[in-house]
């Protein structure tokens, strides 16, 4: 049967050699090599330096967005009154700060833990807050520790938002008297519940 895809009177097409592979007419574009077509110049990478730019370009504004969206104190407040008296014969300070706390949020504030930060040139010391139950007792051992005190401000105390307290923490530094009275600051921290950033008062 003759080939419908010879035109008329054309000669026929000659056989193909011994061993060599039929050629297939795909059509128009089909038969383009693909190890090619990738090698073509503009199938190659940006040069280096804009692959860089956009990388910088790129950390830029991560960083910019880490920064403004990063946790931030759900209060704030100050460090209102600092009364310290030295223990005698061990080389102790017990101290009441009074603070004022306020919920700067738009959640309940719910006080978790608290405690007090010192300071100096020899270092950072902490304590946890005394429970208020202790507070009578340390304010007739020492009565200056009652100088401008209040109620204790405790644990598990809620702050509505907009909502302000006043109240005083109770803690102690292994220091003397004289490397106290040359701190650098003093700190009221604050850690509510559901917060990954305390509150921080310092003085």
């Amino acid at each position: 049967m003759p080939d419908e895809t010879t035109p008329p009177g054309a000669p026929p097409a000659p056989p193909p050699a011994p061993g060599a592979q039929p050629k297939l007419d795909l059509g128009p574009g089909v038969g383009i090599s693909v190890q090619q077509d990738m090698a073509a110049p503009e199938r190659k990478l940006p040069p280096v330096k804009i692959l860089l730019i956009a990388i910088a370009a790129l950390a830029v504004v991560v960083g910019m967005l880490s920064f403004f969206t990063r946790a931030k104190p759900q209060g704030a407040g100050s460090v209102d009154n600092v009364a310290a008296v030295e223990i005698p014969g061990q080389n102790a300070m017990l101290v009441a700060l009074t603070v004022t706390l306020r919920n700067t949020g738009e959640k309940t504030l719910w006080i978790h833990t608290l405690q007090g930060k010192l300071k100096t040139a020899s270092g950072e010391y902490s304590d946890d807050a005394a429970s208020a139950v202790d507070f009578e007792r340390y304010f007739q051992a020492f009565p200056a520790l009652r100088e401008n005190s209040t109620h204790a401000l405790m644990p598990e105390t809620k702050l509505l938002s907009g909502q302000s307290i006043r109240g005083t923490i109770v803690v102690s530094f292994p220091v003397r008297q004289e490397e106290f009275d040359k701190r650098q600051s003093i700190r009221a921290v604050i850690q509510p519940y559901d917060q990954p950033v305390p509150v921080e008062l310092t003085k």
